[in-house]
């Protein structure tokens, strides 16, 4: 049952003029601002972890779970977003996005003992979980389809520049004295963030209104969670528990499938998976796991080689890989024009090769390799997950009709999540299991490190060819929206 709520289905006059111009409506500035702030405390805690273990007496693998707990919970909250962000008005989820974030902010911030420090980054992911589902489904509904491609480059700003902001950020930060003032930054920010977007946010779309399934979001929430927990501890646990962890994880991932299919004869699904039924939806699904497998987990092997063998900081290691972050950010929007004018297969088929190439550049590194070649690989390799990443998101979401927004987002977005996991425990296997096998061959411990990450980049480099045979799936030419945005 669909009730029509004091909202609206397209944007007003004033962003239709924007659209018109070629400018991003002031809604998508607001949400691309807020997400950018949330999503920066992903990884914004990395260098404060040193202190922290000082600070509460906790070990090195306790205090990592302060960046694991942030995930957990994403992986956890996303699948339910699709069914949340159709039953509250645009302001509604706006808003508790941002209290709920704030207050995990400033219960982080006054923690007095670890517990509550993870209590308070939980809850704070709680909030980042519901944005990005919300930035990219209100873009859907307020963008004329035509001009999608340069909007959606704009949305590349807060997922790419952000966690590679988050590591310097804190850096500079702690430069001034506790981790807390970490906290201290981050919540004045969301405030006037808040306070700025409740001024000036429209409520887009319409709500409907229908029961939650509680057993779907049991389902979800512990199945998502336990299998990504259990993906991301390989190598650091016994493999008789993580096998356990990530069979529960997949039998209730799927009972939580089985049950949405069921759910959907009804109209009520949590995770509606009829957005399966569009095909170039169901490919650039496909294409965007496999390429952030690739992507997250050689991400994880350049800060274990830069820190574990080369000796860099936390912080000097974020000032590395922070000029390919920026350079991805800044290219969204010209790729999206580029999308706009000619469509994806130009885009993101070249793109596939060229992240193939650079993960291919990367398994060639050796102990002594120079920082200028490894920071202009790490730039190349983000330039060209820029060239794939607008026009699939773009692609992918708008061949689905609007009553499909909300769930194709929350889809991606928790795909997203356990492809990340899947990538970075299969690389970190292969670095672990060829580096052993060289260390009973004789090899020296940094030799056999080094061969270890050679053959892990390698297995980046394949998955980089299967997103390249996946492109070729890609329209040829541009298509219209699946429903008219007049």
């Amino acid at each position: 049952m669909t009730v029509a709520t004091d909202v609206v289905e397209v944007p007003d006059s004033g962003e239709s003029s924007q659209a018109a111009t070629g400018k991003t409506p002031l809604i998508i500035k607001l949400l691309v601002g807020a997400t950018f702030v949330v999503i920066l405390n992903e990884t914004i805690m990395i260098n404060a972890m040193p202190r922290l273990m000082v600070d509460f007496d906790v070990t090195a693998r306790t205090a990592q779970w302060l960046s694991s707990v942030f995930m957990l919970t994403m992986a956890a909250v996303i699948p339910i977003t699709g069914w949340f962000l159709q039953r509250v008005t645009t302001r509604t989820a706006f808003t508790v996005a941002m209290v709920v974030f704030g207050a995990g902010t400033l219960l982080a911030g006054l923690a007095p003992t670890f517990g509550v420090l993870l209590a308070g980054r939980g809850i704070q992911a709680a909030g980042t979980a519901v944005m990005m589902p919300l930035l990219m489904t209100t873009l859907m509904q307020v963008v004329p389809e035509a001009d999608r491609g340069r909007v959606m480059g704009n949305v590349t700003l807060a997922i790419s520049v952000a966690p590679a902001l988050g590591p310097a950020i804190s850096g500079l930060i702690l430069q001034l004295g506790s981790w807390r003032l970490i906290f201290a930054f981050v919540l004045p920010v969301a405030a006037g963030m808040t306070a700025f977007g409740l001024r000036h946010l429209k409520n887009v779309g319409e709500t409907k209104v229908g029961p939650v399934s509680w057993l779907s979001v049991a389902l979800a929430g512990f199945g998502f969670a336990a299998l990504v927990f259990g993906l991301s501890e390989i190598g650091a646990r016994s493999g008789g528990q993580l096998s356990a962890i990530i069979g529960i994880g997949v039998v209730l991932v799927a009972a939580f499938v089985a049950y949405q299919l069921r759910l959907q004869s009804s109209g009520s699904p949590l995770m509606d998976l009829r957005t399966l039924k569009h095909r170039n939806y169901a490919v650039t699904l496909v294409l965007m796991a496999v390429a952030f497998m690739a992507f997250l987990g050689s991400m994880i092997l350049l800060p274990l080689y830069l820190q574990d063998l080369r000796g860099l900081s936390a912080v000097q290691t974020g000032l590395l890989v922070m000029p390919g972050g920026i350079a991805m950010g800044v290219l969204g929007p010209r790729v999206g024009r580029i999308y706009d004018l000619k469509g994806a297969r130009i885009l993101v088929i070249p793109g596939a090769i060229v992240m193939s190439l650079a993960l291919g550049a990367f398994s060639q590194i050796e102990a002594d390799t120079p920082y200028a070649l490894i920071l202009a690989v790490h730039v190349i390799l983000m330039v060209s997950l820029a060239a794939i990443f607008t026009p699939v998101f773009t692609l992918g979401l708008g061949d689905l009709t609007p009553d499909l927004y909300s769930h194709g987002s929350s889809l991606l977005g928790t795909l997203q999540q356990v492809a990340g996991a899947v990538g970075t425990a299969a690389l970190v296997v292969i670095l672990e299991n060829r580096s052993s096998a060289l260390a009973e061959q004789g090899s020296p411990p940094d030799a056999a490190f080094v061969g270890g990450l050679q053959w892990a980049f390698i297995a980046g480099a394949v998955c980089g060819l299967i997103v390249v045979l996946l492109s070729l799936l890609l329209p040829a030419k541009r298509e219209g929206a699946a429903v008219s945005m007049h």
